[in-house]
């Protein structure tokens, strides 16, 4: 028996899930299903012993992420979602498959196949997860993103942004012809998808590329001040005392 826990917060999604397990060979038992981030740490931090997760990303009180971040999970994860921006960082987090909606029979029997293909390696299992990112990140990396214009959602591609930054609470990303678009993710849910070697949180307000950064200099003593190639992006980006550092050495190892 397969003790297994469900962390969704659509109950169309959980029917569809628990209806699809009892559908294949795989014997499968579901523990408890969880329908927020704050009810899973809850429920974890308790050491349950658990074989396997289905989980959401996207919660109603946040990204499922924060629950892995959080609490020291040993369990490997099936990330079942409707989107497919997250899937490096799934990666990341215990995950060994990632099934976009609606899932199938087929999709989850395949995705348990390979959680019996690696369990026998499961004692050592950083090291099994780190294979099976470092494959998947060859496999398949983002360079696109959604963003919107007016009532237009336009494909851009993550090479042609050069910023993107909060005003009065709205996300803009700007490209290399100075057009401003309206992201529907926030600065924290963009670092989670974006390359973090290409994109740095500069502070509170900014996220840059590093393509786009001609160079820096000290400001206020302590601070620096970013110095992009596109002159005509009128904007001041000042990097903080506390991320002077972090940010000097991303730019030399860059």
């Amino acid at each position: 028996m397969t003790k297994a826990i469900i962390i969704e917060d659509e109950k169309l999604a959980v029917n569809a899930i628990t209806h699809a397990l009892s559908e294949i060979s795989f014997d499968i038992q579901i523990e408890t299903v969880l329908s927020s981030v704050e009810e899973a740490k809850v429920f974890l931090s308790s050491s349950p012993e658990i074989d396997i997760i289905f989980s959401d990303v996207q919660l109603s009180d946040g990204l499922s992420f924060e629950i892995f971040n959080s609490i020291e999970i040993k369990s490997p994860v099936i990330f079942i979602t409707a989107f497919d921006e997250f899937m490096m960082t799934a990666f990341e987090h215990n995950g060994i498959n990632y099934l976009l909606k609606p899932v199938t029979e087929k999709d989850l029997e395949k995705a348990l196949f390979k959680y019996q293909m690696l369990k026998k390696h499961f004692s050592h299992q950083n090291e099994a997860i780190r294979k099976l990112t470092s494959y998947h990140s060859a496999e398949r990396k983002k360079n696109r993103m959604l963003v919107k214009r007016g009532l237009e959602y336009i494909s851009l591609r993550l090479d042609d942004i050069i910023l993107f930054y909060t005003e009065n609470k709205l996300i803009y990303v700007i490209d290399t012809a100075g057009k401003k678009y309206l992201s529907e993710k926030n600065l924290s849910e963009l670092e989670e998808i974006l390359d973090n070697s290409r994109f740095f949180r500069a502070n509170r307000q900014y996220i840059i590329n590093i393509d786009f950064i001609k160079g820096f200099k000290t400001f206020d003593r302590v601070k620096l001040l970013v110095d992009l190639k596109v002159p005509e992006i009128n904007h001041n980006i000042i990097i903080s005392q506390e991320n002077s550092s972090q940010f000097r050495e991303w730019m030399y190892n860059a």
